[in-house]
């Protein structure tokens, strides 16, 4: 798919085919685009856990309780340690949120131009969420997405609704 007609078109999707998993090959190229993401310092200090099997996607699936996310076939989190994180020197500032977030966004552009649907979750019960996954001590979640096809007859919302270019840039 053409970059910009992409980036325009994608949305959040709340409307997935249970019976349908994302094949192996297409999840490997979404996670790539994950994996070539840049961070601070080049630290790539990210994991990306995908959940696909019956029995953890019960799990997962506890942390959140929209009906439609139970639906979906595979559902990725995506975690950071902070220990291995880029920590800017005069104020501490830790980069993991940004690095995660960059890192999200190229998965979710990937799965857009795969025609797999995604949604940007961070209301999850982060307890039950980090427990299902078995984190360390210095990992956090970020986010979370399912992944899955929607079902047939789902169409797209024809109109973004987004502030225009000038109120959003300033221009010196």
């Amino acid at each position: 798919m053409e970059y910009y007609n992409l980036i325009r078109t994608r949305e959040s999707i709340r409307n997935y085919d249970p019976e349908r998993k994302v094949q192996e090959e297409v999840l490997n190229r979404i996670l790539e685009a994950g994996r070539l993401a840049p961070s601070a310092s080049n630290r790539q200090p990210w994991t990306f856990v995908l959940v696909s099997s019956d029995e953890k996607l019960r799990e997962v699936k506890e942390s959140y309780s929209r009906s439609w996310f139970h639906d979906a076939p595979h559902v990725l989190a995506v975690v950071g340690d902070k220990t291995k994180s880029w920590v800017r020197p005069y104020d501490g500032y830790n980069s993991i949120e940004t690095d995660l977030a960059i890192a999200m966004d190229h998965i979710i552009l990937a799965a857009e131009n795969e025609g797999v649907g995604t949604c940007w979750i961070i209301a999850f019960d982060y307890d039950k969420m980090a427990s299902a996954l078995g984190l360390s001590e210095n990992e956090v979640v970020y986010c979370i997405t399912p992944l899955g096809y929607p079902k047939a007859g789902f169409q797209k919302k024809k109109n973004k609704v987004r502030k225009s270019l000038e109120e959003v840039v300033r221009r010196l």
